[in-house]
């Protein structure tokens, strides 16, 4: 399953980290707790659109970039995902193989 909030952090903890921010650099400027920033960049939260907002404009950083990057990052996830998933298990198993066995 791809999640968008991880990928979402990903992308915004790139970003932060390409412009040289500390955690505590971004939390002073966007106003928002420096915990709360690194749950986000974790995947463990949520954020809300004014807080997307607000991380976006203190890095300098157009909002439509980071969707279109955190978009990009699901399309991969997603072809990745339909590659493992259209793959019959028949081609993955080489001779002798192991698939079962009984405890």
């Amino acid at each position: 399953m791809v999640l968008f909030r991880r990928l979402l952090g990903d992308v915004l903890r790139g970003a932060r980290m390409q412009r040289g921010m500390t955690l505590r650099e971004l939390s002073a400027e966007a106003r928002v707790s420096l915990g709360y920033i690194s749950e986000i960049e974790r995947g463990q939260k949520e954020a809300s659109s004014e807080l997307l907002s607000s991380l976006c404009q203190a890095m300098d950083l157009p909002l439509s970039d980071v969707l279109r990057d955190v978009a990009d990052a699901v399309a991969v996830e997603e072809a990745a995902l339909e590659v493992v998933v259209s793959t019959p298990i028949a081609s993955v198993r080489r001779s002798g193989d192991v698939v079962a066995s009984a405890a």
